[in-house]
């Protein structure tokens, strides 16, 4: 039988440096699994579209799909826009969706990877403050999480490590990224670093950049990193292998 169909999901943007980097993070994916098929949808402003796509599948014979939400947190998209999307897939398609990426350890080694490639060494951690900056959200689980990846991540050697989105701050009360910076400098971290925890530049890709005017170090998006690529192999893996029962003792 052959492997469902790996459809990443991506968002989608005006700015075409998302399309460009959500299509290198595929090519990465490809390249770790010759023989699996990968294809790309948008929810919005660039083709292919996730319709279209599953429409196509449909009329070559394909009939296993694995939907992934590229998407770091479990917010609207992926809870209502997505479902709703693939609700309409044609039905000779068995189509599942995978969970979003983050958490993951993954991920957060990721993050450390485009510290390091900013400038920062293992022995600068210390002494550095780190900005955590997120695209924003309104959504409680959404944000749980996000302050949850900050306070695991402090523990891993960091001066101090804040929370911050680039959107309006939500009901947690987070700083904006350029307000981060400044709690930072005020705790009294010698050096701040702005870790931007979003996939693809953007629109609030760019208000980070813009928020980190005042940090010594701003590491690049997460994009096509071999950590995030090796992620979503690992929701694909787990959403196409079914749940079986566990029976007995």
């Amino acid at each position: 039988m052959a492997a469902p169909v790996l459809l990443v999901i991506a968002h989608g943007s005006r700015d075409p440096r998302h399309a460009a980097t959500v299509h290198a993070l595929v090519r990465r994916v490809r390249s770790l699994r010759p023989g699996l098929r990968v294809e790309t949808g948008f929810l919005d402003f660039n083709v292919p579209s996730v319709p279209g796509v599953l429409e196509s599948l449909a009329a070559q014979g394909v009939r296993d799909v694995v939907a992934l939400p590229l998407l770091l947190t479990r917010a609207f998209h992926a809870k209502a826009d997505i479902p709703a999307v693939l609700a309409q897939a044609p039905p000779r398609l068995r189509v599942r969706q995978a969970e979003v990426l983050g958490p993951s350890p993954l991920l957060t080694a990721a993050l450390e990877r485009r510290l390091g490639e900013a400038g920062l060494a293992p022995a600068d951690k210390s002494s550095t403050g780190v900005v955590l900056a997120s695209a924003g959200s309104t959504d409680p689980e959404a944000i749980a999480v996000i302050a949850a990846i900050a306070r695991e991540w402090r523990h891993t050697g960091w001066c101090a490590v804040r929370p911050a989105f680039a959107s309006a701050a939500g009901p947690a009360g987070f700083p904006r990224t350029e307000d981060a910076v400044r709690e930072l400098r005020a705790l009294g971290c010698p050096r701040v670093a702005v870790a931007p925890y979003v996939l693809a530049p953007g629109f609030l890709p760019d208000r980070i950049v813009r928020g980190a005017a005042d940090a010594d170090v701003l590491a690049d998006v997460l994009g096509p990193a071999p950590e995030v690529a090796r992620l979503l192999l690992e929701r694909y893996d787990g959403a196409r292998v079914p749940v079986r029962a566990v029976v007995g003792v």
